[in-house]
């Protein structure tokens, strides 16, 4: 996640505003991340929470306590008391899902996690207490690397350590980690995206360019991955690719330093554009 991003979902309310973040707080925001990455509007998700408040008495935080998904009209269901409801056009819904074929009054009991996982749980959330303090990165690597002990195919474990490498320049082992995460989670727009990062950083911007596609294919509204598109198209001099996503940019993200780069971009390029059509005239 980025500061822009979690300033825009504060700005839109899904999130409350803070310096720091607890554990539960991690959670609803990487539930509000997939929702998007399922092509949910933020706009949608705001509204979905308001009408699930009104609609189920003493939820506070219906990503939290009660399981949302994406449905097929990009809206948010939730599965509330063995039911599965989508608050906005207050319909109950039918759930075809693999492990359950029918709503029923109960929920669908779960299996509890083994001992390792438990301990693999606990190495990551003490990871991304380390990364806070620029100090502990080292002990930050060790974290996550003693979660990758424990399981192998951890894609977040993946993602936090490529990205700890990535900042300190090492360039080969975060891409070795966001290669990994996608192995792991093949539909991860985030890995797709952290590689892209690594491929334009070492002068394979072709190859950057495939794999921020990649991540829109997967998640359309990812705003960040348009405007690195963008630029990868900046850099091998194609600005009528580049303004698409300069454009789509400055539609998810309608405030800031980077919309206002954006923005510039897309004017540059348009004026450009009108004095090649006087001159050929």
């Amino acid at each position: 996640m980025t500061p822009r991003q979690l300033a825009n979902w504060e700005r839109l309310g899904l999130l409350s505003s803070a310096e720091s973040y607890s554990f539960s707080d991690l959670l609803e925001i990487k539930k509000v991340r997939d929702l998007c990455a399922m092509s949910v509007r933020p706009t949608v998700i705001r509204e979905s929470l308001d009408a699930m408040r009104k609609q189920a008495t003493g939820i506070e935080k219906p990503l939290l306590e009660a399981g949302a998904w994406s449905t097929k009209k990009h809206r948010v269901a939730f599965r509330h008391d063995g039911k599965l409801v989508e608050p906005i056009a207050g319909q109950f819904l039918m759930d075809f899902s693999e492990h359950e074929k029918v709503v029923t009054s109960t929920p669908v009991p779960r299996s509890e996690p083994s001992p390792r996982e438990n301990e693999a749980g606990s190495w990551f959330a003490r990871g991304i207490a380390l990364e806070e303090n620029p100090a502990t990165h080292a002990e930050a690597i060790a974290a996550y690397h003693k979660v990758l002990d424990l399981d192998p195919a951890h894609a977040a474990a993946h993602i936090n350590l490529g990205t700890l490498y990535y900042n300190r320049q090492e360039f080969a082992l975060a891409e070795h980690h966001y290669r990994r995460a996608i192995e792991a989670d093949p539909r991860y727009a985030l890995a797709y995206f952290d590689l892209g990062n690594v491929l334009d950083e070492t002068g394979r911007v072709y190859e950057a360019i495939q794999t921020y596609k990649t991540a829109l294919q997967l998640a359309p509204t990812y705003a960040d991955a348009h405007y690195n598109l963008a630029l990868a198209y900046e850099k091998i001099r194609e600005p009528r690719k580049a303004l698409k996503h300069w454009q789509a940019y400055v539609k998810l993200d309608t405030a800031g330093p980077w919309s206002v780069h954006a923005q510039s971009q897309i004017k540059r390029i348009l004026q450009a554009d009108v004095l090649k059509l006087v001159h050929k005239r």
